[in-house]
């Protein structure tokens, strides 16, 4: 998770061969929840979830919460946790703005308190600073209570990545020994079954967003005794200026006001599309299953029936064959192990 441009998608990619698209300009490419192919680390198959940052370019931050919520939801009723969430943030960004602030923020609210243990906060870009800047941005972020500083003191930890496979790997193996953790927009909708509105990341979207019609009716109010100065004034010109950007205006607050109410209802019908989608994926992923048995088990007795064959003065063949059946036998393993899967 974190702001967009922060670099989720292409350390996704890297570490797991993955070809998510990777925005390159101001434009942000993830616009929704993506899933990237599973791969092994450390003998264990890893899976890593891309999500769209709440400054995202293509939709709203109601649109992202409603697409983040409903894919957490749907896979925790479906028996699934993170073992991790990994937070990225640009050591080359000059301060922590308004958009940092409001990504992490979010990313709090969706977390909550007691899963904090299981996340690592990435900074990313720092070949695009000198060591001696990167170090002291990476000193204020950690020391400052404004910054992560809370949220390492409750478990919390930091990692530099320098957008190598060696350094990507590094971060997965601060997360894959984890036990697995439901997060708390989870455990509010599943479990207490609170609406999106309701939980946590809701009220503080919810918050934003009437701050934000405040503000638009403060300036709607500025704007409509400019219109009436202007007309007093005979300002025909100005008038019709003033006019054009109070519609603009108020059609702004329509649309937050708008975004607010669609928070609880398109929530579900995200849902409803996504256990349809889950369960197709189980029942690929089932059928896989039921195949790849089966070309283990063929390839078992191919191998057991060339040992059968095998004189006893062949030793070096006999060795041969039984690394290979155990080499079968470790992949399969390896297989059978819980998966990891990574925000």
């Amino acid at each position: 998770m974190g702001a967009t441009g922060s670099g989720k998608t292409t350390f996704i990619n890297l570490v797991s061969g993955s070809t998510l698209r990777v925005g390159r300009g101001l434009k942000s490419c993830t616009s929704s929840v993506q899933v990237a192919n599973p791969f092994e680390l450390d003998g264990r198959n890893i899976t890593l979830i891309d999500t769209p940052g709440f400054d995202d370019t293509t939709k709203s931050d109601t649109d992202i919460l409603r697409m983040i919520a409903a894919f957490l939801a749907t896979t925790y009723q479906e028996g699934m946790k993170l073992a991790g969430v990994i937070y990225f943030h640009r050591i080359s960004d000059f301060r922590m703005g308004g958009i940092s602030t409001r990504n992490f923020k979010m990313f709090r609210q969706l977390c909550g308190e007691s899963s904090l243990k299981n996340v690592v906060i990435a900074t990313n870009m720092w070949g695009e600073v000198s060591k001696e800047v990167g170090e002291a941005r990476e000193a204020e972020l950690i020391s400052q209570d404004m910054f992560f500083k809370p949220v390492l003191d409750k478990g919390a930890q930091m990692a530099r990545n320098d957008n190598t496979l060696q350094s990507a790997q590094a971060i997965l193996q601060q997360i894959i020994g984890n036990l697995p953790m439901s997060l708390q927009i989870q455990r509010e909708l599943v479990d207490q079954k609170k609406e999106l509105s309701q939980t946590a990341a809701g009220v503080e979207l919810n918050k934003e967003l009437m701050e934000q019609v405040e503000k638009h009716r403060k300036e709607l109010r500025e704007m409509q005794e400019e219109m009436r100065e202007a007309i007093r004034a005979k300002d025909e010109e100005t008038r019709r200026e003033l006019e054009t950007e109070s519609k603009k205006l108020q059609a702004e607050m329509n649309r937050v006001q708008q975004d607010s109410k669609k928070l609880a209802s398109d929530y579900k019908e995200e849902k409803d599309k996504l256990e349809i989608r889950l369960r197709e994926m189980k029942a690929a992923s089932e059928r896989e299953t039921t195949k790849m048995l089966a070309e283990h088990k063929r390839q078992m007795d191919s191998l057991q029936a060339r040992l059968n064959n095998v004189t006893s003065t062949s030793a070096a063949e006999r060795q041969a064959i039984l690394r290979e059946m155990e080499e079968l036998r470790h992949r399969q393993q390896s297989g059978r192990r819980g998966g990891c899967i990574i925000m």
